[in-house]
């Protein structure tokens, strides 16, 4: 069973490589040092609030963002969760949502 320290420091880690940054960068970034970031990133320490403050800075996201685990929904979840919000979506968007999903299944 995977802990909230684990699936926070994944969550870490993912934003961390999708803006292309290095463990080293960050932590610089943030300020704190990067065996500290490992640990985070693997599960093994909580940040403190500031710290996870300053992780949302620098990666350029809110803080609440850093607890929005899509990553670890079952394929199951996503559809129910993508179904729920396109019961929201005015007759334009979905035409775009179609057009999007075209492109990207294609």
């Amino acid at each position: 069973m995977k802990t909230t320290k684990k699936i926070l420091g994944a969550r870490i880690k993912e934003l961390r490589r999708t803006r292309g940054l290095s463990q080293d960068r960050l932590s610089e970034k943030v300020g704190i040092d990067p065996k500290h970031l490992s640990r985070i990133e693997v599960g093994n320490s909580y940040p403190s609030f500031d710290t996870l403050e300053r992780i949302a800075t620098a990666l350029g996201v809110e803080a609440k963002d850093l607890f929005e685990f899509v990553h670890e929904k079952t394929n199951k979840e996503l559809i129910v969760s993508i179904t729920t919000m396109l019961k929201e979506a005015s007759p334009e968007d979905l035409r775009t949502i179609l057009k999007v999903v075209r492109a990207i299944v294609r």
